[in-house]
């Protein structure tokens, strides 16, 4: 529409499409045991996904470094055509996506996370963008980070 804002026509698409929220989390330990720690918890979300996430179930985990993607319902796996990389990534049954990336050289760890959910009207921004702030506090929370 002519004579609309930025912010209504985002708003308007919002309404359409839902609303995604994104947000990167660094999580820095120190010396040589951190890096460890670090290592170690990329392992176990490795070798032990998280069932849910969110409150939502984790059904998809695509690990970069092996190369596979496992439908966690199925047990079922493809092969990912992406070069390696040591990341993790789990994609839960209502369209949130969060990746793991421990950093190569510093006792870091990385997580980027996406959620999103409908937005039911105007009105109901702030609150819906509030919410999806939350459920990545307690994504975070679930992953004992």
């Amino acid at each position: 529409d002519k004579g609309s804002s930025l912010y209504e026509a985002l708003v308007e698409m919002y309404l359409k499409y839902g609303l995604y929220k994104e947000k990167l989390i660094s999580i820095t330990k120190k010396g040589k045991s951190g890096a460890e720690e670090i290592k170690a918890m990329i392992e176990k979300f490795r070798e032990t996904p998280p069932i849910t996430l969110g409150g939502s179930k984790v059904v998809v985990l695509k690990d970069y470094e092996k190369g596979v993607e496992t439908d966690l319902n199925s047990g079922s796996t493809s092969k990912l055509d992406f070069p390696t990389s040591d990341v993790l990534q789990f994609v839960t049954e209502d369209g949130s996506i969060i990746s793991a990336r421990p950093s190569g050289t510093e006792p870091k760890i990385k997580f980027y996370c996406s959620v999103n959910g409908p937005l039911e009207s105007k009105e109901a921004y702030h609150e819906t963008a509030q919410k999806l702030e939350d459920k990545i506090d307690t994504i975070m929370k679930d992953l004992n980070v």
